[in-house]
This record gives structure tokens, C-alpha cells and sequence, in this order.
């Protein structure tokens, strides 16, 4: 075991992509345990990884997104957000936030809303008087409610691994989603003037919130066609994850005329060599992950976090300190991938609904990507917008603490994640 983990944390150091040096060392696990017989079990391994039709949907949902995001949609969706919460103090800051709940409904990866938003809404706030780390930071919090709000990839995942249902979860992720989207308004709200955030213009007027309502509504539709299908058991999420690819297409192509063949085929390469990368890391992640399950490390790491305390209060704790942790450094696919057998256990022997621990484990990693030194958005931020990210770390510490919050309320208010499952009987 020490050899494996001295492998695993090297490699990671020297910079080596996460999906070899998940191969690589549970390659080395494999060998050990027994040899060169063991390494036959290598490939087999690699490919029952992703030999699962859920993971299908992955690669739909991004290239749905990457169609949207390019038909210039993100665009409209700010300028609906915009009419309805601009001309308040702070009204841009408020506008990004409600953007980001909108534009959830088609991405489902972090990174992404923080690239797309740091491109468009970080200038729009500059120039509008806002600072630039506070624009960083704004964006940053709004980053984690697309991947929270379903579509999410994670979920995804998670669903695929644990024998979790994945419209239970894209179900229980809509209330946390918009709960970190309201408190984040509402801190905004509450400190705008102390802040000394700038003040939108006049109030609009019905006529220029339905004209804006009209531009983006049929990019509002997309998540309501995506979970209506999969929540009323009319399609499968993979199912559901082609029709909005075709759906995008129609607006994107059809309605909007404002993707090209040219737009199409970048699109489809940025598809192929971000679901490769996940799908690198889930293949690799299953040979690590047998290898772990074969010494009982699930069970050592369970009877560890008992031994130091069973209450179920503190163990949950103890688990949300380590995911956000470790998501700091790791890539959060690899974090989810090697972490949900063993914790999902733990969380289960506490008497925690699986569903529920789902969108706990999920949201803490996603909060991890926006915690400071090293959250995968500041940097995508910081490479965006050009802001140092010591800078966006010193705005974003208010809607850290807030989001905190909001995570340790879901981790320990399960009527509060569960309860639309429950009302629609799963």
C-alpha cells in the first residue's frame, strides 16, 4: 500500500495528469498483488470502467452546452437576468448570480460557466464600475450552481457508480442549487451599499422584460424539455442528453443561424477531448478502485473515522472537511470517482439516504473548485480575466462563508434535499 501511495502522491506532484497517474498506480497495486497474472486484469478493468450506458450522457451534455454557449446564447440569458434584477444596487453582480442559475441548465461543469461568464459578465462589471477581484468573485460563487442545478455531470457519475438514481438527483439538486443562488443575492443585497457597489439605472419596464423574456426563451426551455422528460419518465438521461443536443442544434443552427460547419466541428474536437479526459480518468479510476476495494480500504477508512467519533454529526463533518480539501488539488472527477465507494459506506452506516450524501459529497466538491489557494475556477478566472488570484481570494472569502453554510444546512437538513423526490414518489 505505501508503495502505491508513494506512486500516486509523486506523480502527482511532478505534474503528471491525473488519469495516468491513477493508471499508473493501480497498475503498480495490480502487480503487486499478484504479480504479472494480476496485469491481465489491467485492461479488463479499464474497459468495464466505462462499459456503463449512463456515461453516454456525458458527452451529450457537453456538446449540447458547447452549442448554446456558441449560438450566443449566454448573451441572452444575461440580458433577461439583467432586466429583471439590474437596476437594483448591485444590480450586475445580482444579474450574475440569476445568469448562472439560468445557464445551469445547459452546461453542468463549473469551469465552464466561470470561463464563459469571466469572458462576458467580468468586462460588462468593470466597466461598470465594479472592481475587478469582485467581479472574479462573483463569478466564482455563481460558477458552482450550474453543476449543482441539473444537468450535472457529476451526478452523472455519481448516479453511474453507486447504483444511485440519476433523476433522483437531478431532482434533489434543484433546491441546494437555488438556495446558494438566493443567499448569494441576499449577501449581495445586504452589503451592496457598505460594498459601495454601484446602482443599476431605473427600474425597467414590463415592455423590455418580456422583449428580453422573448430573446432568451428558448434557451430557459432547454432545462425545462432535459428534466421534465427525465423526472416524468418519458426518457432516460441519456435519452434526454441527445434530444437537447438536438434541440441546441435546431435553436443554435435553425432559429438563431449563428453556428457554422466550421463552429460545429471545433465543437465536436472540444467535446471528444474533454469526454476523453473524464472518461481517461473514470477507466483509469476503476483499476485504483478495485484495487482499493481488494485490501478493504473502504472499510479501514470507515472503521478510522468511527474510531475517532460515531456521532454521526461529526463524521459527517469530518467527510466534508476531507472532500473539500482533497478538491482542491485533485480533479474533482478523480475525487468523486475514488472517494464515492468508500465514503458512501460511511455516510450509509450513519444512516444517511444515498441520494442525499449524493448532493452532499457533490456540492463540497463543487465548493472545493472555488476555494482559495488553489480552487480550479480562480484559476480559470485568473487566466481569463488577467486578475492575480490572491486578489479574487480576499472578495470571495463573504460568499465562501455563506456557501459553507449552505452546505453544512444540506448536510445536515435532509427534508430539504429530499424533498422533491419525495414528492415525485422516487
Amino acid at each position: 500500500m505505501i508503495t502505491v501511495a508513494i506512486c500516486f502522491f509523486g506523480l502527482m506532484l511532478v505534474g503528471m495528469p491525473i488519469g495516468y497517474v491513477l493508471g499508473i498506480a493501480g497498475t503498480i497495486g495490480l502487480f503487486q498483488l499478484g504479480g504479472s497474472n494480476f496485469l491481465e486484469m489491467g485492461p479488463k478493468r479499464f474497459f468495464e470502467g466505462l462499459d456503463l450506458f449512463t456515461f453516454m450522457a456525458m458527452p451529450f451534455f457537453i456538446l449540447a452546452g458547447e452549442i448554446m454557449n456558441r449560438s450566443g446564447i449566454t448573451l441572452r440569458l444575461i440580458a433577461f437576468a439583467d432586466a429583471l434584477v439590474g437596476y437594483l444596487r448591485g444590480g450586475l453582480a445580482q444579474s450574475n448570480m440569476l445568469a448562472s442559475v439560468l445557464f445551469a441548465g445547459m452546461t453542468g461543469a463549473a469551469v465552464s460557466d466561470a470561463a464563459a461568464f469571466g469572458n462576458t459578465l467580468v468586462p460588462a462589471m468593470v466597466k461598470k464600475g465594479y472592481s475587478r477581484p469582485f467581479a472574479c468573485a462573483v463569478t466564482a460563487a455563481g460558477s458552482i450552481i450550474g453543476p449543482t442545478i441539473p444537468p450535472s455531470n457529476l451526478m452523472v457519475i455519481y448516479g453511474s457508480l453507486m447504483g444511485v438514481s440519476i433523476s433522483g438527483l437531478f431532482a434533489a439538486g434543484i433546491l441546494p442549487g437555488l438556495l446558494i443562488a438566493l443567499t448569494c443575492m441576499a449577501l449581495i443585497a445586504a452589503f451592496g451599499r457598505r460594498w459601495k457597489l454601484p446602482k443599476g439605472e431605473q427600474r425597467p419596464s414590463l415592455r423590455l422584460i418580456l422583449v428580453s423574456f422573448r430573446s432568451s426563451l428558448l434557451a430557459i426551455i432547454m432545462p425545462v424539455i432535459i428534466l421534465g422528460g427525465i423526472i416524468g419518465g418519458i426518457v432516460t438521461p441519456t435519452e434526454a442528453a441527445a434530444v437537447a443536443v438536438l434541440y441546441a442544434l435546431i435553436v443554435g443552427a435553425g432559429i438563431y443561424r449563428s453556428i457554422t460547419w466550421q463552429d460545429l466541428q471545433e465543437m465536436l474536437i472540444r467535446t471528444a477531448k474533454i469526454t476523453g479526459i473524464v472518461f481517461l480518468i473514470i477507466a483509469s479510476a476503476s483499476i485504483l478502485g478495485w484495487w482499493m476495494t481488494f485490501n478493504q480500504i473502504p472499510q479501514m477508512v470507515a472503521e478510522g473515522f468511527l474510531a475517532i467519533s460515531e456521532d454521526p454529526a461529526m463524521v459527517t463533518l469530518m467527510i466534508l472537511m476531507l472532500l473539500i480539501g482533497i478538491g482542491m488539488f485533485m480533479d474533482i472527477n478523480a475525487v468523486l470517482i475514488i472517494l464515492a465507494p468508500v465514503l458512501v459506506p460511511l455516510t450509509v452506516a450513519i444512516g444517511m439516504d444515498p441520494i442525499h450524501a449524493g448532493i452532499m459529497i457533490i456540492l463540497a466538491l463543487n465548493i472545493s473548485l472555488m476555494t482559495p489557494p488553489v480552487g480550479a475556477c480562480l484559476f480559470v478566472l485568473s487566466s481569463v480575466t488577467g486578475e492575480k488570484i490572491e486578489r479574487i481570494s480576499v472578495a470571495l472569502w463573504p460568499f465562501l462563508l455563506v456557501q459553507f453554510g449552505v452546505l453544512v444546512l444540506i448536510a445536515f437538513w435532509s427534508d430539504l434535499t429530499l424533498m422533491i423526490p419525495r414528492l415525485l414518489g422516487m
